[in-house]
Parts: C-alpha cells; structure tokens; sequence
C-alpha cells in the first residue's frame, strides 16, 4: 500500500516537473488526467477501507495510513479542480483580450484613414484657396489693365511733346541698372557695389528704342506686388508678361531683355542668386544682338552681372564684366561723366577684394576727379568716394592718408552746415582731438553738449556723414584715442536717433506705412536688410526709366 503511495508521489513530483514547461492547455489536460486518476485511487481507497473497517482491531494501523492517503487524495483532487476552474477562467480573460486587441487595431485603422482624409481634404482646400487667390489678382490685373489702356496714347503723347519741348537738354537713360546703391557684404569692409541709376546729367543715347508705357504699367503693377514681399504673384505674372512679349515680339526683342531684367532683380530680391544670373546673361545676349555690343543698355546689364558675382565672392568672373561695361560708358558718355565715375567705384570695390590696392587707388582717384569737377565738392558722391578710398588706405596701414580723407568729409559737413571754420565755430573732429588732448586735465571730461549742434548736422547728410563719424571713431579707437572716438561714437549714436525720429514723426503727420516711405540711396556701413522694401520699386522705376511724376501712368 505505502509502495503504491509513494509510486504516485513521485509521478506527481514527476509529472509537476514536465508541467512546468507545458503550455496552458496541455497542463489543463494533465490536471483533468490527474483529477481523473485521483478519483479511481479515491474509489479504490474507499473499497481498500471497507475491507479493513470489518477487522478493526488487527488492521487498525493500515486503516489510518489508509485514511491518511485518502485526505491527501482528497487534496490532490481539490487542487486539480481549482487548478482546471484558474484555466477555464484565464481561457475566457484571454479571449476577452483578443476581442479587444481586435477592436483596437480596427479603430486604429479607421483612425489612420480617417487622417488620410483630412489631411487630403486639407490639401484640396489649399489649393482651392491658392486658386481663387490666384484667379482673384488675374481678375484685378486684368480690370487695372483694362482702366489703363485709355491712358497709353495719352502718355505716348506726353513723351513726344516733352521730346520735342526738350530736344536740346539733357535726360535720364531708360536702360539703366537694375540694382543701384546695394551693399556688397564683405566680412572685411562692409562696402557697398553700387551699378549706379543715371544722374540728370545722363544723355539720350537709346536712339531708335522706347519702352512701350503699358509694359511700364505692368512693370509697375510687379513692383508693388514684390514691395509688398508678394513674390508668389509677383513672379508669376512676370512670367506671364514674359510669355507674352516672346509670343509677339519673338524671343530677341529689348522688351524681353528689359523683363528679363526685372525678373531677375525679383530672383535676386529672394537670394535666388543662380537664376538670376541665368536671365541677366540671356538678357545680356538679346541686348548685344538688337542693341549692338557698344550700347549703353548693355553695359548696364554687364554692370549688373558683375554685381551679382562680386555678391558671390567671385570677383575675378565680375573683374572682367566690370571694365567691359566702363569701357562701353567711356566711349558712349565721355571719360568725365558722372555714370562713368560710379562705374570706377565698382570696379575699385571688385580690384579691393582682390587685394589689387595700387589699381584701386587709380581708380577711386580718378572717379573723385569726376565727381568733383562735374558734380561739385558738396556732391553725396563725393563723400562717399572718399569714405570708400579710405577704405583702402587703412586696408595697407595708411592711417594718415585715411583719416585726413575722413577729416575733409566731416570739415566740408561742417561748412556747409554751420559756414567758415574759425576758433569758436570747430569741426566735430577737431573738438573731438581736443577732447582727447584735455582728458589728463580734466579727469571727468563732461558731455559736450550737442557738439556744436554736430548731431543735428549730421543728418543733413546722413548716412554718409554718419559712416564717416563711426569710421574716424574706429580709426581714433585703434590708435589709442578713445575720449576722441567716443566723442564721434556718441554724435553718430545721436545723429541716428534724430534721423529716426524724423522718419516716425513724417509718418505719423502722412499716415505712410512703412513700406511706402521713399528709400535712400545706401551708404557705405549700412544694412542693406534695414532698408524698407520699397527700395525694389525704386529699382525698377530707374529700370524702367519710368518718371514718377506726371508722365508716370495713372492708376485706377
């Protein structure tokens, strides 16, 4: 009896064992096989202890051991049931989970599509905005077109009468540059390549073509559309008025080349440097064959290219186009003339960056001649040139050379302002230098008031004069004269606020927004990205050769 017993202890060690690594429906198995074969035992044990009930008192000891197996049988069997209802119940939990793993990734998808479909719907709702956007400029294009045509005989007939009235005067070039007074960024100098827009002293020298006034008038509706920063529209339509002109004046027409023009310096607003450069040489290829090699519009466009590489860095390709274009205004204009003068500064500025000091020099001196003899000593050029050829000076260590140019442009400001130079009536240099002189005498050396009223003058010329004051002050600063540049350093400081708070206050008497204040030419020093953007429709008015005065067409 006990050997049976201990039989199946061990087989339950056993097969306890090998459950371990059953899967849950095999041990469910095994636990009904063993709850099956405990019931037989527990039968057999029950016969087993009727039997011996009937001699009590010689099997006394074998009816306990029996009673005791019967318990553990009992036991065995209570555990296979729980064990069997634990698996029946974790059945059903896991069924419940599948069920939901189910419902889960269903609603996962319904949620992804769901996604898709919004977000296509989104789509179709852009561009359905985009369209009716595009269609509602069209639309006004097409009606300010309309309201124009009746105006195109009228201002024909303005030209020829103002032709006519003025045969023997002087008169601005249509075919001027596209990108005047635009800083060239040089981490070294910060100076600006200006292809410069004709002065009024610019002669007529584009005999036998006129620009059309109602291509003036769409260059004029693409001007005010990327002022506004609205390129979007902007190059679209100029594409279209491109598409246009080639469809019924052929591809080799100056009208293509001049929008060729104006499309890029639109690319060239948006840094779009490389198609810029594209157009501006098929505009360059159209001018030279209908125009001819030596026509003034030609070199404009060559000036225009050398900017666009010299803002590249690719001053040894822009050398070239540069000189071609002097040579072209030297034979058209004269050597003394003014554009030829601004043309020099370009080339000056594209030999600087190439460390050629002896050319540049030539060159800034020879445009300062021009200047002065033809424009006059007072003339902002003037300034400029000087400020730019001081540049050059400091560049070889000519300190002195540089800062008496620095010192002419603020002594001239000076007279201008304030009259003749005497003992009581001092430039801001001069002040400046006594300062320095007196700073040991005077420990606490107090402010100088407004400088003479140095501030205020400043102004006149502003930026230029402005430049020149920061310009001495850094020069003073790198030779150890601090009390003498901070006493320019703080006229510049001033001269700044004033001019801005001029700017605020016309605003606020005209009611001008910011984009509609008129941009100034940009002075050597400057930010080009702090100028308004209205600086481009200035660009294509001098593009154009479109007068913003009462020949300019009338809008609607």
């Amino acid at each position: 009896m006990s050997k049976t017993l201990n039989a199946y202890r061990i087989k339950k060690i056993e097969s306890l064992g090998r459950m371990t690594a059953m899967t849950q429906e095999e041990m469910v198995a095994g636990a009904r096989t063993v709850a099956a074969g405990l019931e037989a035992l527990r039968a057999e044990h029950a016969q087993l202890l009727a039997g011996l009930a009937a001699n009590t008192e010689h099997e006394s000891e074998k009816v306990a051991l029996v009673r005791k197996s019967i318990d553990a049988i009992e036991l065995g069997l209570g555990e296979a049931q729980v064990m069997m209802a634990l698996a029946s119940h974790l059945q059903s939990v896991e069924a419940e989970k599948q069920k939901l793993r189910t419902q889960v990734r269903r609603l996962c998808h319904e949620n992804a599509w769901l996604r898709d479909e919004l977000a296509a719907a989104q789509q179709r709702l852009q561009a359905s905005e985009q369209r009716v956007s595009q269609l509602e400029e069209e639309n006004k294009h097409l009606d300010f077109m309309a309201s124009i045509r009746k105006y195109d005989s009228d201002i024909t007939e303005e030209s020829e009468t103002s032709r006519s009235g003025q045969s023997d005067n002087k008169r601005d070039d249509p075919m001027v540059d596209l990108f005047p007074d635009d800083d060239h960024e040089d981490n070294r100098n910060n100076k600006s390549m200006s292809p410069t827009p004709p002065s009024q002293f610019a002669q007529q020298v584009n005999a036998g073509y006129e620009i059309p006034a109602r291509l003036r008038t769409l260059h004029n509706l693409v001007i005010q559309y990327a002022s506004q920063g609205r390129y979007e529209v902007a190059v679209p339509l100029c594409k279209q008025a491109l598409e246009d002109l080639e469809k019924t004046s052929g591809h080799d027409h100056p009208d293509v080349a001049t929008m060729l023009n104006i499309l890029a310096l639109v690319y060239r607003d948006q840094n779009k440097y490389k198609e810029a450069a594209n157009l501006l040489n098929d505009a360059l290829s159209i001018r030279e064959k209908t125009l001819g090699e030596n026509h003034p519009a030609v070199a404009a466009t060559l000036n225009n290219l050398a900017v666009l590489y010299g803002k590249r860095g690719k001053y040894r390709e822009a050398e070239p186009l540069c000189k071609r274009a002097l040579c072209i205004r030297e034979a058209v204009l004269g050597r003394d003339h003014p554009d030829v003068a601004k043309q020099l500064n370009n080339l000056a500025l594209l030999c600087q960056n190439q460390n050629k000091y002896e050319e540049v020099e030539q060159y800034y001196q020879r445009a300062l001649e021009i200047y002065e003899s033809k424009l006059g000593p007072d003339d902002p050029n003037v300034a400029k040139t000087k400020n730019n050829l001081a540049s050059c000076y400091l560049k070889q260590g000519k300190y002195k050379e540089a800062e008496t140019l620095y010192k002419q442009v603020l002594t001239r400001a000076h007279e201008r302002e304030f009259g003749t130079i005497d003992g009581d009536n001092k430039p801001i240099w001069q002040v400046a230098e006594e300062r320095e002189e007196n700073k040991h005498l005077q420990k606490e050396n107090a402010p100088y008031g407004e400088y003479g009223g140095w501030h205020k003058a400043a102004k006149v010329d502003s930026p230029t004069v402005t430049t020149t004051l920061k310009n001495l002050g850094a020069l003073y600063r790198r030779q150890g004269k601090y009390e003498a540049a901070e006493t320019l350093e703080d006229c510049a400081l001033r001269s700044r606020k004033e001019a801005l708070d001029m700017v605020k206050q016309t605003r606020s008497r005209s009611g001008r927004g910011p984009r509609d204040v008129e941009p100034r030419d940009n002075e050597e020093g400057t930010n080009p990205a702090s100028e308004p953007r209205m600086n481009l429709k200035s660009k294509l008015f001098n593009a154009l050769g479109i007068n913003t005065g009462s020949n300019a067409p009338p809008h609607q």
